[in-house]
């Protein structure tokens, strides 16, 4: 399988950590371009936050200037073409609907465990991914 893009979901837990090094091996490895993504979940807000659209916009300005540092890394490490993507909704979801048909990466490399709630526990995002996505995916522990 020849690999030109790479797409590895971000949330700072520490399986998605291990999941953007091995990204970075990867896009390296076959000089392949990576495109980071992170999505903004809106249930982890309260309801008056998520009625807030200037709290919205705050959060999702936080998460992309945050995920601009994933990239400088990446270049760093040697990968030559890196690019970076946020949504907003159900991480899983938004990946798999909306973020794999822009992008059209030719892998999906995610961590096993969510950061927060009590999708931790169950891995369900990653999960979700492995099941419903279009193209391969990778889950790292």
């Amino acid at each position: 399988m020849e690999i030109k893009r790479i797409l590895v979901g971000v949330d700072d837990s520490a399986d998605a950590l291990l999941a953007f090094d091995h990204a970075i091996k990867e896009a390296v490895e076959h000089k392949a371009e990576l495109v980071i993504a992170s999505v903004l979940e809106s249930d982890e807000m309260n309801v008056y936050q998520a009625m807030d659209i200037d709290y919205i916009h705050g959060e999702r300005a936080e998460l992309e200037k945050h995920i601009e540092d994933y990239k400088k890394q990446a270049e760093e490490k040697g990968v030559a073409k890196v690019s970076v993507i946020v949504g907003e909704g159900k991480a899983g979801e938004v990946i798999v609907k909306k973020i794999i048909p822009q992008v059209k990466p030719d892998m999906l490399i995610v961590g096993s465990l969510a950061k927060r709630g009590i999708n931790k526990y169950f891995g369900s995002q990653a999960a979700y991914m492995a099941k419903y996505s279009p193209v391969s995916v990778l889950v790292v522990r």
